[in-house]
């Protein structure tokens, strides 16, 4: 398989799909009168605009190769820490314990992933940052709130450099019969879970009528859940020819995906409320900030890694 030429393949029905939903969106906005807010209409043609941004950059780091990749998702991981510390409260004492967080070990956990060092990348974090993170914010010697804030940098952490680089690390994997395609592993992975974001939104507009939990997350529906994950599974399936996974087995583990993705949404929006905010950031337009956009992905990529590492390499 021509990984070059899957590629233009996707990536082309990808942007054929959003020309049609522009069309469509620029034709509904017509009808309201582009003169007049109409709040769905309008969040739905800046939800477009931003998709057009973010498909473009992914696929010219997918087609650039794994160093683009992984030098985006460095990126993506250090915005996204930003953006959590910038709720999470801190305290001088807490100064030490971020410096090492973006300036030791982002860079150091993607530099692992580069270097394909398993064994290191997948304990630095969860043991040694875990570890060294609270000894540095005790040399502070503020004890306010200690276990909480040390807490809060530990998790944030977790979920926006370690849970994140699962992405790349899909990179490292050595698949027999797969060699030099694992970038299609990303593509799946990207594609599969973050339609289930755009069906879950859809499903939710159409038939959303029972809200999960109006205190966490008023927006997100029963409907929304069923029709969005299984609508994004049966993409997955179909996605099987750019995987090592036959239809059936895509089918599984696109649904086991796609239903880690809506909860990670759902206990970072649960975060969003118990700081009293809507959205992470205003990065982009309709979506809100970067963590908004990647929240799915930080609980399902460290789980379609380890499904890949376990279940499809010696």
């Amino acid at each position: 398989m021509d990984v070059s030429a899957t590629l233009v393949r996707i990536f082309g029905a990808v942007f054929l799909v959003l020309a049609v939903a522009t069309a469509i969106g620029l034709a509904l906005k017509w009808r309201s009168g582009f003169d007049r807010p109409h709040a769905t209409i309008d969040n739905l043609n800046a939800r477009l605009k931003a998709w057009w941004i973010m498909i473009a950059v992914i696929a010219a780091a997918t087609w650039t190769g794994a160093w683009a990749v992984i030098g985006l998702f460095a990126l993506v991981s250090f915005q996204s820490l930003r953006e959590y510390v910038s709720l999470a409260p801190t305290r001088k004492g807490d100064h030490r314990a971020l410096i090492w967080s973006f300036y030791v070990f982002l860079p150091l956990q993607y530099y692992l992933i580069a270097a394909g060092w398993y064994g290191l990348f997948s304990i630095l974090i969860p043991v040694y940052a875990f570890l060294l993170l609270p000894i540095s914010a005790s040399l502070g010697a503020d004890t306010t709130r200690f276990l909480e804030r040390s807490a809060k940098i530990q998790w944030g952490l977790m979920i926006c450099v370690y849970c994140l680089s699962h992405v790349p690390a899909l990179l490292t994997l050595e698949i027999p019969g797969y060699e030099g395609r694992n970038l299609l592993l990303v593509v799946f992975l990207l594609l599969t879970v973050q339609s289930s974001d755009v069906f879950q939104y859809i499903w939710g507009k159409l038939l959303g009528r029972h809200a999960l939990s109006k205190q966490i997350s008023p927006s997100k529906t029963v409907e929304g859940l069923v029709g969005g994950v299984l609508s994004a599974t049966v993409m997955g399936a179909a996605l099987w020819w750019i995987t090592p996974f036959s239809p059936v087995e895509a089918a599984f583990v696109a649904l086991v995906i796609n239903t880690l993705g809506f909860f990670g949404g759902f206990v970072l929006s649960a975060i969003k409320r118990d700081r009293g905010v809507k959205d992470w950031g205003h990065l982009i337009e309709g979506h809100g900030g970067m963590l908004d956009r990647v929240d799915s992905l930080a609980f399902s990529s460290p789980v379609f890694f380890h499904l890949l590492r376990y279940g499809w390499t010696p």
